[in-house]
């Protein structure tokens, strides 16, 4: 049993197997058949209660069990979860999945080019932080997760060394 969660929204309770192109199984209790292909690595092409589906995996993001999924030309954000995450969840052990970050430590030595957070500032993951001049080359620095910026360790136009402090969150 899986739970996959559509752009945040909409939740269904899946069972699916696959056999060669054939796939069954159920969606919210309600079963269902369809036939499925792989056109090339990455697009398939799907047909489900006489309806033509063109499916495409645009970003696959194992750690976070999410896809972004192009169906006929619509992107989506699936998450998909299994009955492992739900017990996880139901006893209150699905945060120990997250990692913890605390700093952001220079990867190389360079120059810091521009600081484009301020302390106390709410960032997400991805977001850029610093951008670090190293080899004649500019490297954007970005969040590796959800956070608030605690302190910042350098200043424009510093002269970085490989694993210096640069932000706390």
């Amino acid at each position: 049993m899986y739970t996959i969660k559509v752009n945040r929204e909409k939740e269904f309770k899946t069972e699916i197997s696959q056999n060669n192109n054939l796939i069954t199984g159920t969606i919210n209790h309600e079963s269902f058949l369809g036939n499925i292909i792989e056109i090339r690595n990455g697009v398939y092409h799907l047909i489900m209660d006489n309806t033509s589906y063109n499916l495409e995996l645009i970003k696959h993001i194992p750690e976070d069990k999410k896809m972004i999924v192009k169906v006929n030309n619509t992107s989506y954000t699936v998450e998909v979860k299994d009955k492992y995450d739900d017990l996880l969840h139901s006893m209150g052990l699905d945060n120990l999945l997250v990692k913890k970050v605390n700093d952001i430590k220079a990867p190389m030595p360079g120059m810091v080019l521009n600081i484009l957070v301020s302390e106390g500032q709410e960032v997400k993951k991805g977001d850029a932080l610093i951008v670090l001049e190293a080899m004649k080359m500019e490297n954007v620095l970005k969040s590796p997760t959800d956070g608030i910026i605690k302190k910042i360790a350098i200043q424009k136009g510093t002269a970085v060394e490989k694993n210096q402090l640069l932000i706390q969150f």
